[in-house]
């Protein structure tokens, strides 16, 4: 898409990236009550700016997705996963999801890693179709894990050598 851009993003992005994360709040696939105000900042002590992809659109933010460790421990370090994903619902069906996934997975092969993992619910087929779309097979389901909306769903592992 020539009017989309993907970049890592800045601090000046925080404002623009904690509405993003707020307006697409579901439990499509969000695990979290809804956010209510005051919000927190969207970066924080263990994520900041460095640890997003962001896409624009036309010069507007308009998606991210997080990279990170999925555990402090040094015999993991060689793993990264996909911690936060998110695109706005006017900017969904133009390639700018599968746009961020790519962008992350080659990030994360810049940093050195041999994997990336991520997890995803197990009734979020948008995002489960686009991971297995670009090489993520399942790689583990942890029945029932959470009580959304009266309902159990499935929490699903997922991962994909680099």
């Amino acid at each position: 898409m020539p009017d989309m851009h993907i970049r890592t993003a800045l601090p000046d992005d925080e404002e623009a990236l904690g509405r993003i994360d707020r307006a697409t709040w579901s439990t499509l696939h969000a695990v979290q009550p809804a956010p209510q105000p005051p919000h927190p900042p969207f970066f924080n002590e263990r994520f900041g700016p460095h640890d997003h992809l962001v896409a624009e659109l036309h010069g507007e933010v308009v998606g991210y997705i997080r990279l990170g460790y999925p555990t402090p421990l040094l015999a993991n370090a060689h793993v990264r996963q996909i911690l936060g994903f998110a695109v706005t619902d006017k900017a969904r069906g133009k390639g700018i999801g599968r746009g961020l996934v790519r962008a992350v997975v080659e990030e994360a092969r810049r940093q050195g890693a041999r994997r990336i993992t991520l997890r995803v619910l197990g009734h979020n087929t948008p995002a489960r179709t686009l991971y297995e779309s670009e090489g993520f097979v399942v790689e583990g389901v942890l029945p029932g894990e959470f009580l959304l909306d009266g309902a159990y769903v499935d929490d699903v592992l997922m991962g994909r050598p680099l």
